[in-house]
């Protein structure tokens, strides 16, 4: 519970703090009875405002009791909806209860979704953008000594071959969610 400064707190927050022990809240942070103000505030502001536009929408000079209950019931009416009768829902209920379920055409087991509606579907990118290796001039004596007909290397990392892929393109590599990493 909060400090024990009651003496120095606004007559709001002692009636707020009031208010929590009165529903049998004794342990709480202070910051939370400056919640319960701000909400406070911000609610009678709003039905006061609305109050005044009924209020000039009446030709009225001033607000008074009726512009203020009919704030509040529109406010009530907005932010809270009541259920529909018993009735209601029971005969949506009926209706929907007839259709039957599907059949499952699963075996035993738990059924599963598709596999592409599932979680461990990979579901991002990677763009890994290759790296421009510099090549150093040939000189003439590099040209002489090479051979001229060179064998393939077998060793792709070894190989300087050009590739069907342009330098400067990103490649894209998908992981999937929730695969097991090799140890």
């Amino acid at each position: 519970m909060a400090e024990g400064g009651e003496e120095d707190l606004p007559r709001d927050a002692k009636i707020v703090k009031t208010l929590l022990k009165s529903m049998g809240v004794d342990d709480y942070e202070p910051r939370v009875v400056h919640q319960f103000l701000e909400l406070w505030y911000r609610y009678v502001v709003d039905v006061l405002t609305d109050a005044q536009v009924y209020s000039e929408h009446a030709g009225k000079a001033s607000i008074d009791s009726d512009d203020i209950k009919l704030a509040i019931q529109s406010k009530v009416n907005f932010s809270f909806s009541q259920p529909p009768p018993r009735e209601v829902l029971l005969e949506l209920a009926r209706n929907r209860n007839k259709i039957p379920l599907p059949k499952s055409i699963a075996g035993s087991g738990v059924p599963l979704p598709p596999e592409q509606d599932t979680l461990i579907n990979p579901n991002y990118q990677l763009a890994i953008a290759k790296k421009q290796t510099s090549q150093p001039e040939e000189t003439e004596e590099d040209e002489e000594s090479a051979d001229p007909n060179p064998a393939p290397s077998k060793n792709p990392s070894l190989s300087h071959e050009k590739t069907d892929v342009p330098q400067g393109t990103p490649q894209r590599v998908s992981f999937p969610l929730g695969a097991k990493r090799p140890r």
